[in-house]
């Protein structure tokens, strides 16, 4: 399971994506984002699938590694299907019982699964093709006018950048300790909730201690070479737009228009699927 969580991990491979600015990345992951939770007909939704199919295609990361990534959402996923068959009024096809499933909870429950699929995809994308220490600049980049409202850019997104350093350091670390206390007779697989809840108290001890142990580390080694923040600090690669990243943004404003239009002129998938005659 724990080889399944890709979010945070940076997937190196010579692509255009990579070689993108990450300004143009976070803001079109934005974008992405703000655009799937919009929209609320499928043929939005298909429009954002299809942007992002040519996204995944542009950057060479596998199809399969990006899918791996929903295995550890499973049961958020399933519960989110279940609760909208199940709860949703609509035209019956099946009843026994408490359990009642209509024709609009099965289309509705496809549709917002759909949703977060999508969402999940376009987000891990930006780490996939971008490294922490660029998504850092990007963000400092980005919202350094807040500065003159005192709000602390640069130490916000150092945090940011060492936490998405620290997944795969962190999930390393569980697997393990996981395999540590496997060895010693401890069994995390088998029995009730309550029992793998309890299960859980010899990971967590030494993840949390080992966690709390780097973080000390770290701000030594931050203090012994002087670090004081943002101001006046210079970059060893400053960020510079090229003419594939004006590109770019013609890209994400093409996208925008094209789903619009998309929204009024064309008809949502359910519309022409009839319902059944009673």
């Amino acid at each position: 399971m724990l080889r399944d969580i890709t979010i945070g991990q940076y997937y190196e491979k010579e692509s255009i994506i990579h070689k993108l600015d990450p300004r143009l990345k976070f803001i079109a992951t934005m974008v992405y984002m703000i655009s799937v939770f919009c929209f609320s007909r499928f043929v939005g939704l298909m429009v954002c699938f299809l942007y992002l199919a040519f996204i995944v295609k542009l950057s060479k990361v596998p199809v399969k590694f990006i899918v791996r990534g929903l295995k550890p959402l499973a049961v958020l996923l399933i519960f989110t299907m279940g609760i909208h068959i199940l709860c949703t009024d609509g035209y019956v096809l099946f009843h026994y019982g408490i359990i009642t499933v209509t024709l609009e909870g099965i289309r509705k429950a496809f549709f917002m699964v759909f949703r977060m699929c999508i969402l999940v995809f376009g987000a891990s994308m930006m780490t996939f093709t971008t490294t922490p220490n660029q998504l850092t600049d990007a963000m400092e980049k980005i919202f350094r006018p807040l500065n003159r409202v005192k709000i602390p850019v640069h130490e916000m997104a150092m945090m940011m950048s060492i936490a998405l350093r620290f997944i795969p350091i962190l999930l390393e670390e569980t697997d393990k300790i996981m395999k540590a206390q496997t060895a010693r007779g401890a069994d995390f697989e088998t029995g009730g909730i309550m029992k793998k809840a309890k299960a859980m108290l010899p990971l967590l001890v030494p993840l949390f201690v080992a966690a709390f142990r780097r973080a000390n580390d770290l701000a030594m080694a931050m203090e012994a070479r002087c670090y004081r923040g943002g101001k006046g600090r210079t970059k060893m690669r400053p960020l510079k737009y090229h003419m594939i990243d004006i590109l770019g943004y013609f890209v994400v404003l093409l996208y925008i228009v094209t789903l619009i239009e998309a929204l009024h002129y064309l008809p949502t998938i359910w519309s022409v699927i009839p319902y059944p005659v009673e």
